[in-house]
């Protein structure tokens, strides 16, 4: 007798192959056998018109806090995705003492959007060392399968204090740094992270402890892992600008650090209207990386990057002096101010007066408006009318379409404010080349600035159901069998016999992101936005059905899963 059958679906295995239809018979957490199965099971799921497929795989993901007060994993786990990768960026939360936590909370807070008051109340510290910090994550009760990255903001700080952020280490410095490294990768790091960005700051304007390191002290670290021979880098990339010497210098050195090291080298990439081509550069040294016996691959977005604003949360104009007192106040008083003729005719001529405010937008906080690339977020995937299309075809100011929409959802109606990807035909190239991954969801970060978890599910909804850019097996094999390939998480997406049983179960023609929303679910009180999604029948973690119709079965089958060097 198995534990569980998931009869008469459609398989489409995770390695491309087309689909055929079959049962899936499950044991032990493993699958078990595929085929036409006569046996019973303790527990059926009857499958019939809908797809059977590997649980899918996030593999850029923040949830290093978020794991020790959401066993589910959310809401990554609402789309499908069944594995993920955390620590990214050079943010973990180890190595690190309890008595220096707020340093590694520091480099979190404004850099990721992750509450300083949901941490303090949420995590039950209980590690120093990173092999500690791996220990506890494997005590926790989770829904979800996770790996885990050691950071280089947490490992300066561990090593250096307070002095983390204002010097460069010293060889002592280093060679405990090293040490530790080599410690958490042996105890299952799947590898270690960096972050260079400016995008990346203290809530006090300053550079998060990583970006204070030189080169060499990267290269130091990253070399650890290639004495080892195990262990992943992945990089949160310079500032470079478009072109030049600087660009070439920096690709040089990421191309010299990958083949000199035997590391494989990771980092995210998107296309900007700024610099229409830029990201074409950084695939070129992926492939030429590889020429010279490197490995190299890079993470792209399934759609564009957007911003969530809102009343409830952030708009563009908030920065204004005029708009800064009435944004303090509860949402019904906004909304009375803003029903106001004379204070709404005010705070839309300061909305069009440019900003003298100080300081800038970094990384996912809202920007100044620019209406051709603002769209009210009316349907979960594309297309989208912009603001300023809106307001030309309606001879309205762009500021008072905003408000008006707002106040028809007594002001919660969401709006997208672009970055980057905004051509999706780059998109889709991107998604397609053959040294990319697809994963990029930022889970558990920039949890009120951004909601990218439902990567996954645009990808079958959008650029499979409605665009018919990929096949139904493409895409399954871009979101499970690759990112498990490039991270080493064997025995998992794909559907074979003896490997872990990661299943979900899903209508092809009703898979869809839900609309988001904001909600106050933290630790503390603190804000989030959440994004479920439709035609989930089944998620299936480990051989146990954790998820039916996306509500929660009461499991928690999920695992650590460690790096090479600590497996069995």
């Amino acid at each position: 007798m198995y534990d569980l059958i998931i009869r008469n679906g459609t398989i489409v295995d995770g390695s491309g192959m087309s689909r055929y239809k079959a049962d899936v018979g499950i044991e032990g957490g493993k699958i078990a056998a595929i085929g036409k199965i006569r046996d019973s099971a303790r527990e059926t799921i009857d499958a019939d018109g809908h797809i059977v497929s590997p649980g899918l795989v996030d593999a850029h993901t923040h949830m290093d806090a978020q794991v020790f007060w959401d066993a589910l994993g959310t809401c990554s786990c609402w789309h499908g995705v069944t594995s993920v990768v955390m620590g990214n960026c050079g943010f973990s939360l180890a190595p690190c003492g309890e008595k220096d936590k707020l340093l590694v909370m520091r480099n979190l807070e404004r850099a990721e959007d992750i509450s300083p008051e949901a941490m303090q109340a949420g995590i039950k510290w209980s590690w120093t060392t990173f092999a500690q910090y791996l220990d506890a994550v494997d005590r926790l009760p989770k829904g979800i399968n996770y790996a885990a990255y050691m950071g280089h903001s947490a490992l300066r700080t561990y090593v250096m204090g307070e002095r983390a952020f204002d010097e460069e280490a010293t060889t002592e410095d280093l060679q405990l740094m090293r040490e530790e490294l080599r410690g958490g990768i042996r105890s299952g790091a799947i590898g270690f992270t960096t972050s260079r960005t400016s995008n990346h700051q203290t809530p006090d304007g300053r550079p998060v402890a990583s970006r204070i390191a030189n080169w060499n002290e990267v290269r130091q670290l990253v070399g650890v892992m290639g004495e080892l021979g195990a262990g992943i880098f992945e990089i949160a990339g310079e500032d470079t600008g478009a072109e030049g010497v600087r660009l070439d210098d920096y690709l040089g050195r990421l191309k010299s650090l990958a083949v000199e090291s035997s590391v494989p080298v990771t980092f995210g990439m998107f296309s900007s209207r700024r610099a229409p081509n830029y990201w074409r550069r950084y695939f070129e040294t992926a492939d030429e990386t590889a020429a010279a016996g490197g490995h190299m691959f890079v993470q792209v977005h399934s759609r564009s990057l957007n911003v969530l604003l809102s009343f409830e949360t952030n708009m563009p104009f908030d920065r204004s002096p005029a708009w800064r007192e009435i944004r303090k106040l509860p949402l019904a008083e906004q909304e009375a101010a803003l029903r106001n003729p004379d204070i709404r005719r005010k705070l839309v001529q300061a909305a069009n007066e440019p900003s003298r405010s100080e300081g800038r937008a970094v990384g996912a906080e809202a920007r100044g408006a620019n209406y051709n690339w603002i769209f009210p977020l009316d349907r979960p995937t594309p297309p989208y009318r912009s603001i300023a299309e809106i307001a030309a075809a309606e001879g309205k100011d762009p500021v008072d379409v905003m408000i008006d929409l707002a106040l028809e959802k007594n002001l919660k109606k969401f709006f997208l404010q672009t970055l980057v990807n905004e051509n999706q035909d780059h998109v889709l190239e991107m998604m397609k080349h053959p040294r990319s991954v697809v994963t990029f969801s930022d889970s558990g970060a920039h949890v009120s600035q951004i909601m990218d978890s439902s990567l996954q599910t645009h990808v079958l909804s959008h650029w499979v159901r409605e665009k018919q850019a990929l096949t139904l097996e493409q895409a399954i094999r871009l979101l499970s069998f690759v990112p498990a390939y490039h991270w080493g998480l064997k025995g998992r997406g794909l559907l074979r016999e003896g490997n872990f049983a990661d299943v979900i179960v899903f209508d092809a023609e009703r898979i869809n992101p839900q609309l988001p929303e904001l909600t106050y679910d933290l630790p503390a009180g603190a804000r989030r936005l959440k994004q479920k999604s439709d035609g989930l029948l089944a998620t299936v973690v480990n051989g146990q059905v954790v998820l039916r119709k996306n509500e929660h079965t009461g499991a928690l089958p999920g695992k650590l899963l460690r790096g090479p060097m600590a497996q069995a």
